[in-house]
């Protein structure tokens, strides 16, 4: 039993802890392969790596496998062993990322934006929540026509041509669009095709939104 006039000494020292705790197997896992990672690119083995920065081979080995949980000290340690920053440790450790993979010719055909005979959509993948930001459109003329759609919206496009020749307008200014010819524009300016000078016609049109749109 402590003295009543003996002050108590708490430890607060970051401590190595056993990797299954519930919340830390995947950092832990994380860590390992970054570690063993940066250290082969190194060129040090594991008693190599050790002995530079102070900790014994059993120790780095169960960090390698993902056996324990470092301590901030240790993982300072790694870091300036291998001559990186901590951060490059946990590379990898944030939340899982989204990604869309569309095949060719499997995009999903929109309808009602602007489309007529010969105008065809195909939306070439989306994110959901603050990541729809970004709207890919293949869009493919195939019919000349008297009448085209105008378009306008928040944000910026980028017109990419891939086939045929069109004049395109946007605001009171035309643009003669050709195969490998860009076109970044305010989507906030009135903009579409006034001229298909060579059928059939493929672009390419991503339309970034600002962070604030409601799709």
């Amino acid at each position: 039993m402590s003295s009543p006039n003996r002050p108590v000494h708490h430890d607060t020292a970051p401590r190595e802890v056993p990797a299954d705790s519930p919340t830390g197997v995947d950092l832990e896992r994380v860590i390992a392969a970054q570690v063993r990672k940066l250290r082969l690119a190194s060129g040090l083995s594991v008693g190599d790596m050790a002995a530079k920065i102070g900790i014994s081979k059993a120790m780095l080995s169960k960090i390698e496998n993902a056996q324990t949980s470092c301590s901030l000290s240790t993982l300072a340690r790694l870091a300036a062993g291998l001559d990186v920053p901590v951060t490059s440790l946990f590379r990898g450790a944030d939340a899982a990322r989204d990604a869309v993979f569309t095949s060719a010719g499997q995009g999903a055909e929109i309808v009602g934006r602007g489309t007529r005979v010969g105008h065809h959509y195909e939306m070439l993948g989306a994110l959901r929540g603050q990541h729809k930001r970004l709207e890919p459109v293949l869009v493919t003329l195939t019919n000349a026509s008297e009448v085209f759609p105008l378009f306008q919206h928040p944000g910026t496009e980028l017109l990419y041509m891939l086939e045929g020749e069109m004049v395109y307008g946007h605001g009171e200014s035309e643009y003669h669009l050709r195969p490998g010819d860009a076109l970044l524009l305010d989507g906030e300016g009135l903009h579409g095709p006034n001229e298909l000078v060579e059928l059939p016609i493929r672009f390419l049109a991503v339309t970034a939104y600002p962070d604030n749109h409601q799709g």
